[in-house]
């Protein structure tokens, strides 16, 4: 596969160019980004400032740090009419602005730990929106976070509407879209008060 973009995500200077939305806060104590919100009720996205093609393989490491909470990405992200996601009206947090707003994207859910059924029943889930719809789910293998051992290595990859999910190379699930997007940007999303370690971004042509 040919890489598109990397970035180990271990210092400031690797968040150059890169837009978070929401009261939160960046920071680097282990050598690793640390993505935490400022208050229980601040939810948060750290986009990529990249566009990316429809066919795509996105990697990264995650450590989660603390729980409750919930962690998505977001992949091919972009105006409703072909825009370019930072051209778009400001976007705050609010998970209502990104999946009823004025963009286009796909969301898959990990580390669901924000709600007592959560918790008791771990899943993987991809939506697609406009709109909040849910079109896949799967098992999702990491633990708690007092019985996890990070990194765990995610891996997403999309080619010709083919939506695969897997963790330490187990998959989650794989959903075909007959519509599929047409790439974009990729963020990450997190639910407070969950406080998440990241590493090793990479994004391959698929």
């Amino acid at each position: 596969m040919t890489v598109l973009y990397e970035n180990p995500l271990a210092k400031p200077v690797d968040l150059d160019g890169f837009r978070l939305e929401g009261d939160g806060a960046t920071s680097f104590p282990l050598g690793r980004l640390r993505l935490e919100s400022a208050h229980p009720d601040a939810n948060v996205v750290l986009w990529c400032p990249d566009d990316f093609p429809p066919d795509i393989t996105v990697e990264w490491d995650f450590w989660p740090i603390r729980e409750p909470g919930l962690c998505i990405l977001f992949f091919h992200a972009k105006g409703r009419h072909g825009e370019d996601l930072f051209d778009l009206l400001p976007r705050t947090g609010p998970y209502e602005q990104y999946h009823h707003g004025d963009l286009d994207t796909y969301h898959v859910s990990y580390f669901r730990r924000r709600w007592p059924a959560e918790r008791a029943f771990h899943t993987c889930n991809l939506r697609k929106s406009y709109g909040f719809h849910l079109v896949a789910q799967g098992a999702d293998p990491i633990p708690g976070v007092p019985d996890a051992e990070g990194p765990y290595r995610l891996k997403l990859s999309v080619h010709e509407g083919v939506i695969t999910f897997a963790i330490n190379d187990l998959v989650s699930f794989t959903w075909c879209d007959e519509r599929p997007l047409r790439g974009g940007k990729i963020g990450f999303r997190q639910m407070a008060p969950l406080i998440g370690d990241y590493a090793n971004l990479r994004v391959s042509q698929s």
